[in-house]
């Protein structure tokens, strides 16, 4: 799968700053649409690694300004999130204003391919704290990727089932 790390350290007037760049992509045999639904619906996160819930109310549109909370698996302290960008069925960019020294923004990137629909998932931290919070979120930060590739696709095959229900008991179930 596509990885690429970058980490940059400079100094500047406030002190030691800190960017890293990684990006995770995973192939899907949902289409576009069905993995773009799955991103832009806030509302349900229970395919996320990294993410518990949200306040986000279910059916809401997502649009460029939208300024949201989740709670993370790291804290119960809730995390504000800004809706940078949203190109229809193509990108999605949201900020993380986490703490104080950390800056994140996350990118989900949908492209159809002839293999498949790709999934790109690309993270950037900034500030003097990215090493640290870098090393406790990599591994489930790793996982974004093909746990919503994953979840498109059992949501697309509910659809066609006609089960709408979360099958608990399948093989499938991490």
């Amino acid at each position: 799968m596509g990885d690429l790390l970058r980490l940059r350290g400079h100094r500047n007037s406030t002190g030691f700053q800190c960017s890293l760049v990684k990006t995770y992509q995973a192939i899907s045999s949902a289409s576009v649409d069905d993995l773009w639904r799955k991103v832009v619906d806030l509302a349900d996160v229970s395919w996320h690694p990294l993410l518990t819930r949200t306040n986000v109310p279910s059916g809401l549109v997502v649009k460029p300004g939208l300024i949201y909370q989740a709670v993370t698996r790291f804290s119960p302290i809730p995390i504000q999130i800004f809706v940078e960008g949203v190109r229809p069925r193509e990108v999605l960019s949201i900020r993380i204003l986490a703490m104080p020294g950390i800056e994140e923004r996350v990118t989900y990137k949908i492209e159809s391919t002839v293999c498949g629909t790709r999934i790109s998932y690309s993270v950037t931290l900034r500030g003097w704290l990215s090493p640290l919070v870098w090393i406790l979120a990599r591994p489930y930060a790793a996982l974004v990727a093909s746990k919503l590739a994953r979840a498109a696709e059992q949501a697309a095959l509910q659809v066609v089932s006609g089960d709408r229900r979360t099958d608990r008991g399948s093989c499938f179930d991490f």
